[in-house]
């Protein structure tokens, strides 16, 4: 491929630390570039590797409070031990630490990079793997995000007269990306999760369908505990790709957390890394202008191979099913032992694919009935 592709990274992500025992480890950006490198894929020429630049404070004034904005500021300067709990801050969720307030300016930084890399057309496509902070509120951190970068980025796109197709793939439900756009219909927002039913954030059912101009723009699939990547791919293709073709975007932005693998020890769906490039060969396909974002994944080399997989499609390279030898050596001295770069194929318990199945099937007939009108797109029935 000759077109441009960005990848938006800093060597500065490894000053930050949400604690030793916090599950979200940045370690896991620092390999993801290093699995990359030693797969050559970020030597291309077609390859821009852009630092990452911080966002200003008034940036973040575009979504989010401004007495929000000043305690993380405040609270970042001090090494811990202080808490704001209407905001959300300083809880085991989304502890205070030195730096906090760079961390989250470099994060949202790097997602406006991207956002701009592809409005300007210098690049077809970017990827900022630091980004993807989906459920930071207006006034509150929660899990583990403390500003919005998506709301804030896709908000720039917006005010230049783009409409933007939002799709969420992580484990959690995109409940702050989805409640800052619930009333426009200047940006569909698309998020495929495990279930809010007993699940945090306990939110993103099908009835979610937005709110006076936004009705119909807000789209939920949640999947049940189990589901594998058989009942993933179907509810990618009945409802993400149909909606994607009818809402006619003007810019692709998707979150990638990489906590839907069936490893990851704190989420309960059963993918591979198989649907990560099912859906990453989709998004490509669409030919749209695209932004990838991260996201959530605790199992460090599990986010590192799930991202390598999409950035190898997002630059059209190819790439083997083993991990190179030097990155393996790395992975195995962290616990893992299989030496593979994508999974093996994995099918859930029949009784477990059952209920999925069931589940799925009532959640897309209820969206094919009430949201799929909206948009002229034809049931299957």
């Amino acid at each position: 491929m000759d077109e441009c592709v960005a990848w938006i990274y800093s060597h500065r992500f490894n000053a930050f630390s949400f604690g030793q025992d916090h599950p979200f480890k940045i370690q896991r950006l620092a390999l993801t570039f290093q699995l990359c490198q030693e797969l050559g894929l970020l030597d291309g020429k077609s390859v821009d590797l852009v630092e990452c630049p911080p966002a200003r404070e008034e940036d973040l004034l575009v979504f989010h409070r401004r007495d929000y904005v000043q305690a993380l500021r405040e609270f970042s300067q001090g090494e811990g031990g202080r808490a704001n709990f209407m905001f959300g801050l300083g809880d085991v969720e989304n502890p205070v630490f030195p730096g906090l307030f760079e961390w989250a300016l470099l994060g949202c930084g790097g997602t406006l990079e991207a956002v701009r890399q592809v409005l300007d057309q210098r690049c077809r496509r970017a990827f900022n793997i630091a980004g993807g902070w989906h459920h930071a509120h207006a006034a509150r951190a929660s899990g583990f995000s403390y500003v919005n970068d998506a709301v804030i980025a896709i908000e720039e796109a917006v005010r230049k007269g783009r409409r933007v197709a939002y799709v969420d793939l992580d484990a959690h439900h995109g409940d702050g990306v989805q409640e800052a756009f619930y009333d426009t219909d200047r940006v569909l927002t698309i998020s495929l999760h495990e279930t809010g039913k007993d699940f945090f954030p306990h939110t993103g059912f099908p009835r979610e369908m937005g709110r006076g101009q936004g009705y119909g723009y807000a789209a939920n699939v949640p999947l049940v505990a189990h589901s594998d990547d058989l009942i993933f791919e179907q509810a990618f293709r009945r409802v993400v790709l149909p909606l994607l073709s009818a809402y006619r975007p003007d810019i692709l932005v998707t979150q990638l957390g990489m906590d839907v693998l069936r490893t990851d020890p704190l989420t309960r769906l059963e993918l591979t890394t198989g649907s990560v490039e099912y859906a990453a060969r989709c998004f490509l396909h669409t030919g749209l202008p695209w932004v990838a974002l991260g996201g959530g994944g605790y199992d460090k080399i599990n986010v590192a191979r799930g991202w390598s997989l999409v950035w190898a499609i997002m630059t059209g390279c190819s790439v083997p099913d083993l991990l190179p030898p030097g990155f393996n050596r790395l992975a195995s001295s962290l616990g893992y032992h299989s030496g593979r770069l994508r999974d093996l194929p994995h099918l859930a318990h029949p009784d477990d694919f059952c209920r999925a199945q069931d589940s799925l099937e009532r959640h897309v007939a209820f969206l094919e009935r009430r949201l799929f009108p909206l948009h002229g797109i034809p049931s299957r029935g």
